[in-house]
């Protein structure tokens, strides 16, 4: 009991003084700005568009997330871009750094032990992300109302809610990479290109090699269309849903289009089937959430497997000067 009362007081000290050095730097001031610079420009643009379907439509302040005029990126498209961005910029260099400097084996001779260290700094990155995600939320949010002068409903806030948690666990997955990558390479230069290798991957590159091996391991027959059609779709979704940028886009899409009621072609012709549902009518919130409710435990459970090999890295590391 006494080393685990000593642990736990070691993770809050580490978090506070990581957090303390992760919201004064320059490097996240600089991601920051670029942030809000970005999502306020994503925003103003889409103003014009919502403003026509005010009253129309139930939903006006989730089309502000997901809408964007011609030749531009919607705010939803910025931040599956940005916050990976964050996330490895405050990750990469979090173990390795100690390393360079010589400070690792000076902190350890404190008592503070090595799961609070490391719990410590993914804390404090992982708050770091909410601080600032939670920020841009209400940033969003607030020139929504001024620009619309009409405030969210109850729906709406709930959706906007979930998208924002959704968001930070994203994050969390791509701090908990960099993490994993700051222990494996002492190097903090190839720890983040390794990490922005990954996201690289997985942004730009990933569907297209899904997509390839379903074409190659289950292909169309003209003969079977209809079984084939849905075989090849459920290998192409397994493989893409490695992905953390396809399980984010699948998740914020459930949680900002309320008419979504399906992934896949087969629960698309299910539903059609069984007559009983009205096309493109929006779904309750408690049942967007159950359908989306495996990518979001998938998500979790993502950055809690890499930053458990992480961990299980670090404590078997030398840290003697």
């Amino acid at each position: 009991m006494r080393r685990e009362g000593s642990a736990l007081a070691g993770v809050g000290v580490v978090t506070m003084k990581e957090l303390a050095d992760n919201l004064a730097s320059w490097r996240m001031r600089l991601l920051e700005a670029l942030i809000f610079l970005t999502g306020a420009w994503a925003v103003y643009t889409t103003i014009g568009a919502v403003k026509e379907v005010v009253g129309e439509s139930s939903i006006v302040f989730l089309i502000l997330f997901t809408s964007a005029q011609e030749g531009f990126l919607s705010f939803l498209s910025f931040l599956g871009i940005l916050i990976p961005i964050i996330a490895i910029a405050l990750g990469f260099d979090s173990v390795n750094s100690e390393f360079n400097q010589r400070t690792m084996s000076r902190l350890l001779a404190q008592p503070i032990y090595r799961d609070a260290l490391l719990f410590g700094k993914f804390l404090a990155g992982l708050s770091t992300i909410a601080i600032t995600l939670t920020a841009l939320w209400l940033f969003v949010i607030g020139l929504g109302i001024l620009f619309l002068g009409l405030p969210p409903n109850t729906e709406e806030v709930l959706r906007a809610l979930a998208f924002l948690l959704a968001s930070i666990a994203y994050g969390g997955v791509w701090l908990a990479l960099a993490m994993l990558f700051s222990v494996i390479f002492r190097s903090a230069a190839t720890a983040a290109l390794a990490a922005l290798a990954a996201w690289l991957l997985f942004a730009f590159f990933w569907m297209m090699l899904a997509r390839q091996v379903a074409d190659a391991v289950a292909p169309l027959d003209p003969y079977r269309l209809l079984d084939s059609a849905l075989t090849h779709e459920a290998l192409f979704n397994s493989l893409a849903r490695i992905s953390p940028n396809f399980v984010y886009t699948e998740v914020t899409q459930a949680f900002l289009n309320p008419g979504l009621r399906t992934f896949s072609i087969g629960g698309e012709l299910a539903l059609r089937q069984g007559g009983g549902a009205i096309p493109n009518a929006p779904l309750p919130f408690m049942e967007s959430l159950a359908l989306v409710w495996p990518q979001l435990t998938g998500m979790l459970a993502g950055f809690i497997v890499l930053f458990t090999i992480a961990y299980a890295l670090f404590q078997r590391q030398e840290v003697r000067a």
